[in-house]
Parts: C-alpha cells; structure tokens; sequence
C-alpha cells in the first residue's frame, strides 16, 4: 500500500508541475536593438558617406515592430525616420525624413531576414533585404534600386551591433 500511495504521490507532484510550469519563451529577434553603419565599408558607388547612421528595431508588443533610423549628415543635418509594422508585407506610412520613401512594407521569410519594400508618390522607391550572421553581431543590408538611367543596381552596406 505505502508503494502504491508513493506513486501516487509522485504523479500529482509531477502533473502539477506540469501543469504549473511556463510554455517555453518564444526566442527574441535577432535583429531587436541598435545597429551603427560601417562606414568604411560603404560602397564607393554610394557617394560621400554621411557623419553617422544608426537603425534600431524595437518591439513594440501586440506583433508589431518599429524601424527607426538616424542619419547624421557631414554638415550635421539629420535625417531621423520611423515605421511601425507588423511583417506581414502590408503597407504602413513612415514618419520622419521621406527622401527615401514614405510607405514601408515589410515582410520576414526567416527569422534572421527581413525584406522592405519603400514607395514614394505611390512609385516604388527601393527594396531592402537584411540578414543579421549567425552570431547576432553583424546585419547586412542589400538595397536594390536603379540609377537615373534605369539601369539597377544593388548595394550591400554593413551594421555592427550597438551593446547596450
């Protein structure tokens, strides 16, 4: 009898454990934080590069993110823009500087990928493809366009995580 009220025992402990415990966290992104250009690494078909340029993803809960970004000129001008979204590939309208589009689409095929698609004047402007490495410490973004003669192009610039 003792056995069988030991075991008993032992399986309510574990069912209410089970019952008690958490579902397991959903991983966080890894592109969440702040990035800074490398500006050496910038493509010199590019032209001057600016000052500064800083881009961070933010979660803002409810499945929607924010993009902000932060561009500081030579002559220190700056240039801050921001869209919140879901990665969904719905369109959402940007704030801030517009010279690079004011309507964002973003989608993410892969947790480590995320593309955007940028219109202004209901024109598609560019689309953008970040992948973050395997390490977390490194986001590559490729920005496809094309020139004024219609010929396109793709750029690649490199971002280094910012530690917090």
């Amino acid at each position: 009898m003792n056995k069988r009220i030991a075991s008993l025992a032992i399986a309510c402990l574990c069912m209410t454990t089970l019952a008690s415990a958490r579902p397991p966290a959903k991983p966080r992104s890894p592109f969440l934080g702040k990035w800074a250009l490398d500006l050496k690494s910038m493509p010199v078909t590019y032209g001057a590069p600016p000052e500064s340029v800083t881009y961070e993803f933010v979660d803002l809960g409810n499945g929607r993110w924010e993009t902000r970004i932060n561009i500081v000129d030579k002559g220190h001008g700056v240039r801050d823009i921001a869209v919140s979204y879901r990665r969904d590939g719905q369109s959402n309208k940007g704030t801030g500087y517009a010279g690079e589009g004011e309507m964002a689409a973003v989608n993410s095929p892969a947790p480590n990928v995320l593309v955007m698609s940028l219109a202004r004047d209901k024109q598609l402007e560019s689309v953008r493809t970040y992948a973050v490495s395997a390490n977390g410490q490194e986001m590559i973004e490729s920005a496809a366009d094309v020139d004024n003669e219609g010929v396109p192009f793709v750029r690649n610039f490199r971002f280094t995580r910012i530690a917090k």
